[in-house]
Parts: C-alpha cells; structure tokens; sequence
C-alpha cells in the first residue's frame, strides 16, 4: 500500500482544516473483525480534492455531505475525495476492520492461563486507519468522540474519562485536539487499581491473571508516577493538559511504551512475574517518567512531520532520566543511561545507515520509521544533556516554557523550538544545532599527557567536528591502600571547552603526573574517549578502585569502544571484567557490562576455537559473584550472576541440578523466568527433550510460559525441532509478534553451527517474503532476532550483501538487515585483528 509522502501531506494541509471525529467500534462482532463507524467534520479552505486513509476488510458505505461513494473506488488504503469545494464538510465511513496479532492497529489477545481476550490499540505513525477512517498525519489535529460497544465483563479506557452507558457500550469525554496517532482505546476484562493525585483521575490497569503481581507493585509505580507529575508541574509552567492519567501494561505490545494522552500503553513485561533486580525497577521507572514528559513534549506540542520525530524522543529520554533523579529514590540513572543506553547511540551512529539527529529529509513515513534508532532516543537525550550543560538548565527549561507556550495543542518544528530556546540567551544556539543535530557520527576525545618538572600538560585531541563542553576527571593514587589494593582519589575536576575550531596548547596540571585522567568524567558530552597510555593501564588494573560510578560506567564504555574497534583484545575486556565486577557495587554497571561480556565479546567476537574459554571465564566470574553474595547481603547482583552463568554453561550438569531442586543453593528459588532460563540453556545443549518442555509448559501455561516454550522448542539441536520452528516463522504466518519473536530468540546458536548452517542461505529470501507478506512488525523481528548472527562468516556477509543489491527487502527489513551485516562485518575484522596479534 503507499506510505504518505511529506509532500503529499503539505499538500493535504494547506486544502482542509480538521475539526472533529466521531468514532464508534464495536467489539462484539468476533474473533476476527470489529466494526469501525467514523464522521470526520473538515474544512476545505479552496475547491479542490484529496483523499482519506482506511484499510478495511470490508468497506459497507462512505457518504460524503450525505451523497453515497463508491467503495471500489479504494486504492489500496486511499479513498479519494473529490470536487470539495469550499466551506464545511461531512465525511462518514463505515467499515469492518481486521484485528491484529501483530501488535499494530488494533491488536487482540486471549490469555492463555485463564481465556480472557483483550484488544488495545497502537495507531503510531500510520497506523490509525487500521482501526478508523482518517486524514492520517501528525498536524491535522482535532477532537475526537469516542463511543466503544465491549462484550460484558469489560473495561474500556481511553485518552479521556470514560462512562459505562450500559449494555456494553462506553462512551470517552471529549478530548482536547489531537493527532490521530495519538488516539487510544484499550478494552478487555482489566483488573485496575486506582486512585486521584492533584484532582486527577489516576489508574494503572493490566490482564487479571497479572493482577498479583501488579497489586505487589503497584504502590512503587503509582509513588513514581505521583513524584514524576510534581516535578514537571514544579519544571513546566503548563499543567498536565488531559482530564485523566492512566497505565495500561499490555500483552504482545511491539514497544517499551506509548505516550498515548491520558492512556500511556506499556508492554505488560513491566509488571513482574518474577525476581528483578534494583536496575531494572529503575528502568522501569524511567519508561513511566519518559512516557509522561511526552504529555507535555509531544502531545500538548507535536511535531508537524515525522522529521522532527527525534525531538519528542530525546526530550522524553532526556528528561525521563533526569526527572527520576530528581524526584524519585533512583538517584544513579545517568550511571545505567552511560552503560547501557548511551552504547545504544553509538553504536547506530557508527553504521552506514546513520544519519543525524534531526534529519534534513524524511520523504515519506517508511522513511520515518527507519529513525526510531540509538540515534533519535540515545544521542538526541546525549545532545540534550550536553546542551542543559554549555546552555545552562535555567535557560534550558526558560526555553522550554516558552516553546509550550507558543505552540500548546498544536504543531511545531525544529526550528519553532530553537528560536524558542535562543528567546532566552545569548549563545549562539542556531550554530549549535547546526553542528550536534545536521551532522552524524561519533567524535573521539584523545588524550595525551607531557611530563615536565614539577606539573604536566594535558592535550585533548578532538576527531570529529563539533564543539564540547566536557569535564575532565584527574586521579591520584592514594597515600594509603585497601584491603583490596591501591584507592585512587580525585585529584579536581576541570571543565574545558572543545570549541569548533580547536584551539593550540595544552592544560597544565601542576603537581606530579595524574595515574588516571578522564576525559568527559561526568558523561556530559557524546563522544568516544581514548585515554593516554598510564591511563588506560590504570583503569585496566584499577578500574574497581574509580570511586565515581558515573566514571567507571564511563571508563567501562572506553574499553568497550576499543574492543568494538580492534584496539584491545575481546579476552582483555574478560579480564577487566573478572578482576573487578565483584569490587563494583553499582549493579547497573554490573549488568551492562557481562552484557556485553557476554552477547559480544564471548560470543560474536571470539573466534570458536577461544570461545568456549570466553564463557569459562565467565562462568569463574559469576561462580565467584555467586559465592560472594551467598549471605544475601545483595540479591541484585546475585541474580545477575545466576542469570549470567546459566547463559554462559557449557555443561548441563550444575545448572540442571537447580532446575530440578527448583532452587540455587543458597538462593534464589527458581521462579518462571529462571526456569524457563535454565532450561532455555539446556535445550541448547542437548540435555533435555520435548517432552521436559511440555511437562514445564503445562507448570506455567501463561503468556509468558508459552513464548518460553517456543523459545525452547527452537532452540532444540534436533532437526525436526528446527525445521518446525522454521516453518512456524516463515511459512505458516500465525505467529503473533511476540512467538515469532520468541521463536526466532531461540532458534540461532553457536553450538550447533553444523545443524544450522543449511538454514543462513534460505534466511535471506524468506525473510525478504515474509516481510513483504506480513508488515513492519514482523519485518524488525525478522530482522532483529531471526537474523543468522552466530554465522560470523563471509558466505553470510555475501548473501546478505547479494540480498541487499538484488532483492528489495521492505525498507524496515532493508534498514535492519543493513545494520546487522555491519555489525557482522565488524565482528569478522575484530576476530581477524585477534588471530593476527
């Protein structure tokens, strides 16, 4: 079907104001479609034509100001609209629309564990017409009445209050004007807890068979969420624009979550069947103060086109992060920003496919889809956080005001919001949008010290182009040591200007030569850093002894930069992570870093012949992280080091030992996820058949349990088990989003290279045909997880190069297969570099 073009959309635009939809969907009509009844009141400014988007399974009627249209005249999800002329206009249309399983539109889900069916909606980008009739982009907002008729039993949610009229049918109070994307309804048999803050209807809501776990949690995330509003109301001058402030934690949901106004979507993972650690509360609780910034950034003020998409993104990320800090018992969120998300940016902004921040052209929506990346949330929040430093946050938040200000309950753009920003300073913020937000690429800040009597100098040596506001950490070792070696101390620290135009000379740093110095010590800036020599073999050997946990998260992300570009060994960054995760009490920095011990440097960048000693590494480490935690004194990074070794076992014997005592000696007792964990790494290696997968599946038949066992089922080194789970993903077309995710999870692993390799060739082409067949959802699944990632060959970097030139893969299969076989490419030079040395 065509995607909307901007031109098509300024065209659309400047012909007709859209003034109100009246939307009624009706529930009961089975399994398989729903009805969708719309009237669209607009104005056409000029005589002239356009169209409306729909995508029916059946269209039954559409009048146009009472006059009967042809519904053959559809063109693909395209009715056109001709001879307006000027004045008002009624639009009605009456359709059967289709559900989804794919998590776009209007997506339905029957609970496994008790068979209850729910249905939300996830309209973003162009997904709206899947569910009703509309001229379906960002800047033709309206209002919008909403009447939804639900089988019995029901709950219905929407962007705004709503009322049980009886006999199933539920009425929304009348929003304020909105994009079309931003339209949600969320129905189904919730189990809702409640409660008002600051006059305001709140409510958080999931499927029944999670109420438990809900109920368990629900006081930490309505606290988050009460802390988080104060504190915008305390930062912004506009107050929360909506009549209510709902959570609905969803199944199969494609996202983290959706800003939907007054209905926030959240993929139900959040609320936890399961053991979690500390870090990923907070994670959690950053989604919820990320989602609720875009009340104000995004819903109140929207972008006008998809090219500014960016802007709602970083602001939210940035702002997410923050605000937690501020208001929240998360006070090191910047610390699991640096380790974990801030990697995300980088490593996107170093592919072929970048591109910047904010974008000079997005032709049309496919293209726009491409930038939901790394870049647009990771390095645009970077961007934002180093524009708060060299602007000031006062300024900052002065700008912001007055951006929602001009522009509330309408559209703006980039340039709205710099000249917004520039109101309330004297710097030159134009010329610095220029440089961080039109150009891509990472810069790298190298540093090199000059001994002489009495002091050094420091020298930092941009590559790159932008200017840098950063601080630099300097350290001492300390006069005296620990128990468990030399304490380094800081020295100062010292803020220094990049500017555009570099300029000569150095820093002097009296006193004797620093044993460590840091460039961008508090991660202010996004940049790589490379450390001088003494330096660097400092942090290698003291890395646990950094007091700052921003600054090792920092000095961690050096080492991982180095080994992603051939310059320290995958089993040097082992190493590093052996001698000092069991000294780290930071866990966020615990879990990014066996993260990457573990997904790269074990398993893509060492060859596999040093494999098997990589994941021995590993597991001594986790043992050793085990041991130490047994008198339960940290139960975070405990279970980090359990999940890691259960990841990382290369013999089933220790590991199938807790999954049948159903505990670790010594804790913890092995809940779902552990379980399905365990026998996940058993089913790879051989150790357990199908018929233990039935026997656990039938234990926990959830939502949850089933994906699991699909995960296992793949995962099995067993023929029949393959071919099954590959006729399962990209022949039958049942899978939902997430067991084709689930499947695919399972299906590539490095132990059974020989069993696989018949399937690399026929990835490419298949996924090619089941992208085309079944949409963006599944293509990023296809792509993300189906891809052959443990083949670190060139015959797979050949086919795929071949399918890229040859075989017009969709653009969201296009852009993530592009972005794999770099990654792939990289891991074959980082290998070559390993064997050669």
């Amino acid at each position: 079907m065509p995607v909307l073009t901007r031109d098509e959309a300024q065209t659309r635009a400047r012909l007709i104001d859209v003034h109100r939809y009246t939307v009624d969907l009706d529930l009961t009509r089975g399994a398989d479609t729903f009805d969708s009844t719309t009237v669209i009141r607009f104005s056409a400014r000029t005589a002239g034509g356009t169209f409306v988007e729909v995508r029916p399974a059946t269209l039954r009627s559409v009048t146009l100001d009472g006059h009967p249209l042809d519904p053959a005249a559809l063109d693909g999800n395209r009715l056109p609209l001709t001879g307006l002329t000027p004045g008002p206009h009624e639009l009605r249309v009456d359709a059967a629309m289709a559900y989804s399983h794919t998590g776009e539109g209007m997506h339905r889900f029957t609970d496994p564990t008790d068979g209850e069916t729910y249905a939300y909606t996830q309209l973003f980008m162009e997904d709206v017409q899947r569910v009703f009739a509309a001229f379906d982009q960002p800047d033709l907002k309206a209002v919008f009445d909403l009447t939804v008729t639900a089988p019995d039993g029901w709950t219905v949610l929407a962007n705004s209050v709503t009322e049980h009229l009886g006999d199933g049918k539920w009425q929304a109070a009348t929003t304020p004007l909105l994009s079309t994307y931003l339209v949600a309804v969320a129905a189904g048999p919730w189990h809702s807890v409640r409660t008002e803050h600051a006059g305001l209807p709140f409510g958080i809501h999931c499927r029944r068979s999670l109420a438990p776990h809900l109920d368990a949690d629900a006081e930490e995330i309505l606290d988050v969420t009460r802390a988080c509003y104060d504190r915008y109301h305390e930062k912004f001058d506009e107050p929360y624009p909506f009549d209510s402030y709902d959570q609905a934690f969803v199944p199969e949901f494609n996202a983290g979550a959706m800003e939907n106004p007054g209905l926030v979507t959240f993929r139900d993972e959040f609320v936890y069947r399961s053991a979690v650690t500390d870090t990923e509360r907070q994670t959690r609780a950053m989604v919820i103060a990320h989602e609720m910034a875009h009340m104000w950034f995004g819903d109140l003020v929207t972008l006008q086109w998809w090219d500014d998409i960016w802007l709602n993104e970083s602001f939210a990320e940035y702002m997410g992060y923050q605000t937690l800090t501020e208001a929240t018992r998360f006070k090191d969120t910047w610390v699991d920003f640096g380790v974990a998300r801030k990697s995300w940016g980088y490593d996107a902004d170093q592919r072929p496919s970048t591109h910047p921040v904010a974008p000079d052209a997005v032709p049309d929506t496919a293209s726009a889809l491409l930038n939901f990346d790394g870049i647009s949330y990771a390095k645009g929040a970077s961007a934002l956080r180093q524009l708060v430093a060299w602007l000031g946050e006062k300024d900052f938040l002065a700008g912001i005001n007055t951006h929602f200000a001009r522009h509330k309950f309408a559209n703006a753009t980039l340039a709205d919001f710099i000249a917004s920003l520039a109101h309330h300073t004297d710097r030159d913020v134009h010329a610095w949008a220029d440089t961080w937000l039109r150009t891509t690429g990472v810069d790298t800040l190298t540093a090199a010290v000059t001994e002489r009597p009495g002091a050094c100098d420091l020298t930092l040596t941009r590559d790159g182009t932008r200017p840098h506001h950063v601080t630099v950490g300097i350290y001492d070792r300390a006069l005296t040591t620990s128990a468990d070696g030399p304490t380094l101390v800081r020295r100062e620290l010292r803020d220094l200007d990049i500017p555009d135009i570099p300029e000569s000379g150095a820093h002097s740093l009296p006193g004797p030569r620093p044993a460590l110095i840091v460039p961008n010590d508090q991660d202010l800036t996004y940049a790589k850093i490379r450390l001088d020599p003494r330096s660097e073999e400092t942090a290698l050997r003291a890395m646990s002894r950094v007091p700052d946990p921003l600054t090792r998260a920092v000095l961690w992300n050096c080492l991982r930069d180095m080994v992603r570009d051939g310059e320290l060994e995958p089993v040097s960054y082992l190493l590093a992570a052996q001698a000092h995760l069991c000294d780290e009490p930071e866990l966020a920095n615990v879990q990014g870093v066996l993260a990457f011990a573990k997904t790269q440097a074990a398993d893509r960048y060492s060859t596999p012949a040093d494999r098997p000693d990589a994941l021995a590494l590993l597991t001594d480490l986790c043992a050793d992280l085990v041991r130490r935690t047994e008198d339960g004194s940290n139960p975070g990074l405990r279970l980090v080091a359990v999940r890691t070794l259960i990841d990382s076992a290369a013999h089933a014997d220790t590991i199938r030992d807790w999954y049948d005592n159903g505990s670790v000696p010594g804790g913890p007792e092995l809940d779902p996820e552990l379980r399905w964990r365990i026998l996940g790494r058993l089913c790879v290696l051989g150790a357990v058949d199908e018929a233990v997968i039935d026997a656990e599946l039938a234990q926990d038949p959830s939502a949850a349990g089933q994906e699991g066992a699909a995960r296992c089922r793949a995962a099995l080194p067993d023929p029949e088990a393959k071919r099954a789970a590959w006729d399962a993903m990209f022949t039958g077309d049942q899978l939902s989003n997430y067991l084709f995710t689930a499947t695919a999870q399972g299906f590539w692993q490095p132990e059974q290279g020989d069993l696989l390799r018949p399937y690399v060739a026929r990835y490419y082409p298949e996924a090619v045909a089941v992208a085309h067949r079944r949409g963006p959802a599944i293509a990023d699944a296809a792509g993300r997880w189906a891809f052959p990632s443990y083949a670190v060959d060139t015959h797979n970097l050949t086919l795929g190069e071949t399918c890229l030139r040859d075989a017009d893969p969709i653009p969201a299969l296009r852009r993530k297969l592009a972005d794999q076989l770099d990654d792939l490419a990289r891991a074959l030079k980082i290998r070559m570099a390993t064997a050669a040395s």
